[in-house]
């Protein structure tokens, strides 16, 4: 059950990355990181984007609900409408909180993960969906921040483009101090032991100083390392969650 639901959610997570590209194919052609899309370069033709994402959207829902069960059909069903409808159609281009709201929907994959384990939603579930949702504004304005000429030539409303760079580092580390302490609850719950507890607290020292170091610097040269330690980071809590409960 579990192999079907983890193949379910990446058939969703495809679906709702190829639905973005046929939408988004006017501004990819803009940007740097994305100007090398198949929908930019010619490989693929957006409407054939299109029919492939919804006909994997539908696909992915289908099997989760049958082989898995309809809470966690629902939870994926909702996931993808969020992408695809709250984040990449309405939201992305008016809004500087784009990825703080369309973030709910690459929160909720552990949620469904849950769901699927035991057919409910619980206070451990909605917590790992929360430290991802907090999560996800530090890691995307640090790559803004860098790459904020891209999106300036896309004409979508970063937080750097829209509230400035000084703000900007404020608010990353306001939601890096937030994930942070979400991340240190398992511990103190007891969903998670010592082990975790110890490592993840190291994990985000170094969250936090890097956060911290981009806020006090003058420029924004640090962002990058800041972007792929906080994907570094994501993965290595969830890792260590695991670890900690088949070892420890």
């Amino acid at each position: 059950m579990a192999i079907i639901a983890t193949f379910c959610i990446a058939l969703g997570a495809g679906a709702s990355g190829a639905i973005n590209m046929w939408y988004e194919t006017d501004i990819d052609g803009l940007m740097t990181r994305t100007k090398n899309r198949p929908t930019v370069s010619g490989a693929i033709e957006p409407h054939n984007a299109l029919e492939f994402g919804v006909i994997l959207a539908g696909l992915s829902v289908f099997i989760m609900a049958f082989a898995v069960n309809y809470l966690a059909a629902f939870l994926l069903f909702l996931a993808i409408i969020i992408y695809v409808f709250v984040y990449t159609i309405w939201l992305k281009r008016i809004s500087p909180q784009n990825i703080v709201i369309g973030g709910a929907s690459g929160a909720l994959p552990p949620m469904i993960g849950w769901a699927s384990v035991t057919g409910d939603v619980s206070f451990e579930s909605l917590l790992l969906f929360l430290l991802i949702f907090f999560w996800t504004p530090a890691h995307f304005w640090a790559l803004a921040l860098y790459k904020s000429d891209d999106y300036k030539k896309a004409n979508i409303p970063m937080m750097p483009l829209v509230k400035g760079i000084k703000h900007t580092k404020l608010e990353i580390l306001i939601y890096c101090a937030i994930t942070c302490i979400l991340s240190m609850i398992p511990y103190f719950t007891k969903m998670s032991g010592l082990f975790y507890g110890v490592l993840a607290f190291v994990a985000n020292g170094i969250f936090i100083y890097l956060s911290v170091r981009l806020y006090k610097e003058d420029g924004y040269k640090i962002a990058p390392k800041l972007f792929g330690y906080s994907i570094l980071y994501l993965f290595m809590i969830f890792l260590l969650l695991i670890i900690d409960k088949l070892y420890f």
